[in-house]
């Protein structure tokens, strides 16, 4: 490998797992708390479930952007940084508006937010390397499945 691809490698771990650390720490006063189990529904997956995928997840990201990086020209490599960079901020603030400031509604529409983001990331990097689009459907399939917990705490 390449000095400088070693170099995007590192920093791209470092950039998504630094979003990842900041939203748990939104998360990790809240998920143990009467607030939450009041208000979980029954289909969610015991928390430990959450850590594991999620940090799976984080690490697929962050090849993603690997990957799609160091195969993009100049403005690629612009609409990479926007789509992951708004990607990463909805996600991180998912986890404040959810559990920091539990507030469930306002996180719901973050989420159909975020869900669009995954989208345009996949659309972005497709058109770069294939494989960066496919390391992010597990990330999209998940969000999916986040959105139908978050909308039975708003509907139900």
């Amino acid at each position: 490998m390449k000095k400088r691809n070693l170099y995007v490698l590192i920093l791209s771990f470092l950039i998504v797992f630094l979003v990842a650390f900041i939203g748990s720490i939104f998360t990790s006063f809240s998920v143990d708390s009467e607030w939450y189990y009041s208000i979980k529904p029954e289909l969610t997956p015991p928390n430990w479930i959450f850590p594991v995928i999620w940090n799976i997840l984080f690490f697929m990201i962050a090849l993603s952007l690997f990957f799609s990086w160091i195969k993009a020209n100049k403005k690629q490599k612009i609409k990479i940084a926007i789509v992951f960079g708004i990607n990463l901020l909805l996600n991180v603030s998912w986890s404040f508006l959810f559990f920091f400031l539990k507030n469930p509604s306002l996180a719901f529409a973050d989420l159909i937010l975020l869900e669009f983001s995954i989208i345009a990331m996949i659309f972005t990097t497709g058109k770069i390397e294939k494989k960066s689009a496919l390391l992010l459907i597990p990330y999209f399939l998940w969000i999916i499945f986040a959105g139908v917990l978050n909308y039975l705490i708003v509907f139900n």
